[in-house]
């Protein structure tokens, strides 16, 4: 629902299947207008609306009647709104999932013929900038020509340039990456670069360019299932004067060719910020595993130890469809060990970023570990190939273990990462 939903979108019989569910008596039925549109306002439709990622939209009654039993089938699973944190870890500022005051009211609706209720009960609809989930941006930088993606093969990584033409420095309170059709990127990465003078180049390139200065890491990312908010109240990130951003593209085919031209908004801090977000500078990466073929549950391992004072503020685990669960935790400088996420069942089509309510501090010689683990058996349906040993690599049918974490800091030194580790467990 919110961060929604190709999983709703189960065509067929779920698709305009109208009710023929007879009404609850003795009790009293939940209307539309009344009870169920501000739950859908609040948790949904965010993305179930038009232009933006949901393949339907729910904000209105003759919007959702057709779609009334998948509703109810997807909420009373916990399958829509996608949510992967263990509620019993730790809280999160963007928890999505639905409480079960709210499922329970979308199941006595539907089961008692899902009536629309008086027009006088609905509450305003949500106000949305068009195609943007941060809010109509202040600044929108753009792929300076597009790019078309053929309809089959594979497209390399593809590294674009895009010049900000600042005259000065600028602090941002959120940022989005909206490329003109999802459906061919799998992922983009941003990073924030030095200007050296020249014009950018306008055409994409195979390789990034070694000599350009990466400035404080980037703005972010891409990936299947995000959705983007602004930063936490009094956060932000500096865009120095002259900076550059390139972005790593990740284009997948689809049957069809397609172009793209990939936009960023930014949302300006209005007041200087009372704390610096520290953004896409924290990755803890394990390059050095090997999957054995046919392994239900191979454990890759990786932590890194900040020299600093910091808060945890948030996680994103990230890996590829053999990805099967993911935990972070804090090891203390006495010892102590702290989970702060667990992932239990890890979906490679909704890889969600968890902002901690609460920053979590870390004391100079904490170590950040992050272990996950990966199904290479014939039991993961969607595991390309279980007779493969698989590897770190680019696509799909390879494999990646990627921690990223983000701070929330004063200026400091950065922080010394150990070696990765792999084990099996």
């Amino acid at each position: 629902m919110r961060l929604a939903t190709c999983a709703l979108g189960v065509v067929g019989v779920l698709a305009g299947s109208f009710l023929r569910t007879a009404p609850v008596h003795g009790a009293t039925v939940p209307t539309f207008t009344k009870d169920v549109a501000p739950i859908l306002y609040k948790n949904c439709a965010e993305c179930h609306r038009a232009t933006a990622m949901a393949p339907m939209s729910l904000l209105t009654y003759d919007d959702v009647r057709p779609w009334a039993r998948a509703v109810k089938q997807k909420v009373a699973a916990r399958q829509m709104p996608p949510w992967g944190a263990d509620p019993t870890v730790a809280r999160y500022s963007n928890d999505v999932s639905l409480k079960q005051a709210d499922i329970d009211t979308i199941v006595a609706w539907v089961d008692g013929g899902a009536p629309q209720g008086n027009q006088s009960d609905l509450p305003p609809a949500p106000q949305f900038a068009e195609g943007w989930s941060i809010g109509k941006p202040d600044l929108i930088f753009k792929m300076q020509q597009p790019f078309t993606v053929p309809a089959d093969g594979t497209v390399p990584y593809t590294y674009v340039t895009i010049p900000t033409n600042l005259k000065e420095d600028i602090w941002i309170r959120g940022v989005e990456l909206k490329p003109t059709d999802r459906r061919v990127v799998h992922h983009i990465i941003s990073t924030v670069v030095k200007g050296n003078g020249k014009p950018a180049d306008p055409k994409p390139s195979l390789t990034k360019d070694p000599s350009r200065k990466e400035i404080g890491g980037g703005l972010g990312g891409l990936v299947p299932g995000r959705l983007y908010g602004l930063y936490e109240e009094g956060v932000a990130r500096k865009i120095p004067a002259g900076a550059d951003i390139i972005l790593q593209m990740h284009y997948t085919t689809i049957g069809q060719p397609v172009t793209d031209q990939t936009e960023i908004g930014v949302v300006l801090s209005k007041e200087p910020p009372a704390k610096i977000r520290a953004e896409g500078g924290g990755a803890i990466p394990n390059l050095m595993f090997a999957i054995p073929p046919g392994d239900p549950n191979y454990a890759v391992t990786g932590q890194q130890k900040f020299d600093r004072d910091t808060y945890l503020s948030s996680m994103y685990p990230h890996m590829h469809v053999r990805g099967k669960d993911a935990t972070y935790s804090i090891i203390y400088p006495d010892g102590r060990e702290e989970v702060v996420l667990r992932v239990p069942k890890y979906d490679f089509n909704w890889q969600l970023s968890y902002k901690l309510a609460e920053p979590q501090f870390m004391p100079k010689g904490s170590t950040l570990k992050v272990v996950m683990h990966y199904d290479n058996s014939t039991g993961n349906r969607f595991n390309p190939d279980p007779t493969a040993t698989v590897r770190w690599g680019d696509q799909t049918w390879e494999e990646m273990m990627l921690g990223y974490y983000g701070t929330i800091e004063l200026p400091g030194s950065t922080a010394t990462r150990t070696r990765p580790s792999g084990d099996r467990r």
